[in-house]
């Protein structure tokens, strides 16, 4: 039966008339869209605004309903795109632009879109004042440290010493290296161990890491993993890409069930 009835101003949402009822609502993810910019083909230079089928899929799987936000700067478009989510999910994608977090750009630098890098940014600035649960993936997890205010490896192959391969050639569900996950850490208590096999595809990382964070998962090089809000609000990060992981490996979708169940609608009805 298709909704109808009133239209709240605010919201947008079409709610049914009085006395109809409503079942529960989903808990709805916001997941901030990537650039991607054609470099050959018909349209050399097509910017394009996407989000991986991946996370879209491992989100509803959870219990969520995922929505995809478009690039906003403005204050009054990111409340807008704020006040209908639950949760936001930031997901993998290009570099951050060092001057984002003070640095300027170093040799082993790649693509950066410094608009998508302001609008994530400030999604979860101001996620965090309206006490919205996030979690960041590979990119996502390096928004959120600049966020708030840590830095970043630029190119961890620019680093001494024998760091691990972290963009890794095989599939990309397959395991590629282990992560150390720390005892009484959320990623500990969710995964119910102390050593995890993931995938990777990164060559940037948590540098300092932001106040009011600590880690909780590192690669066998010392390269952050995970890291999550010390106040035990829902702010998590993971360096690795889950969504990529779960049909092989089925634990994997824990966290995005975590991020769900961290959700709690203001707008649920029920009938």
């Amino acid at each position: 039966m298709l909704w109808h009835g009133n239209r709240s101003c605010n919201s947008g949402w079409i709610y049914p008339s009085e006395g109809e009822g409503m079942g529960i609502r989903k808990p709805v993810i916001g997941i901030p869209v990537n650039v991607l910019v054609e470099k050959s083909g018909a349209f050399p230079g097509l910017e394009r605004a996407f989000v991986n089928q991946d996370y879209l899929k491992s989100v509803q799987r959870a219990g969520g309903m995922p929505v995809a936000l478009a690039i906003a700067t403005e204050g009054e478009d990111l409340l807008a795109q704020l006040s209908f989510l639950d949760g936001l999910l930031f997901q993998g994608g290009a570099d951050l632009s060092p001057l984002s977090y003070g640095e300027e750009p170093g040799r082993g630098l790649e693509d950066v879109y410094p608009d998508m890098d302001d609008h994530q940014i400030a999604l979860a600035r101001v996620a965090w004042e309206l006490g919205l649960p996030m979690l960041g993936i590979c990119r996502g997890m390096q928004v959120l440290n600049v966020a708030f205010g840590g830095t970043l490896h630029q190119d961890l192959g620019g680093l001494p010493g024998d760091i691990l391969q972290h963009v890794q050639k095989s599939q990309r569900h397959a395991i590629s290296h282990t992560v150390d996950l720390e005892e009484g850490g959320r990623l500990n208590q969710l995964f119910g161990r102390t050593t995890l096999g993931t995938n990777s595809f990164h060559h940037q990382a948590v540098k300092d890491l932001a106040p009011g964070f600590r880690v909780n998962a590192r690669a066998r090089d010392g390269v952050i993993e995970g890291f999550e809000r010390i106040d035990h609000s829902f702010v998590l990060g993971v360096q690795w890409h889950p969504e990529a992981m779960v049909e092989k490996h089925p634990p994997m979708l824990g966290l995005f069930r975590e991020l769900v169940d961290a959700c709690q609608p203001e707008r649920v009805k029920t009938a």
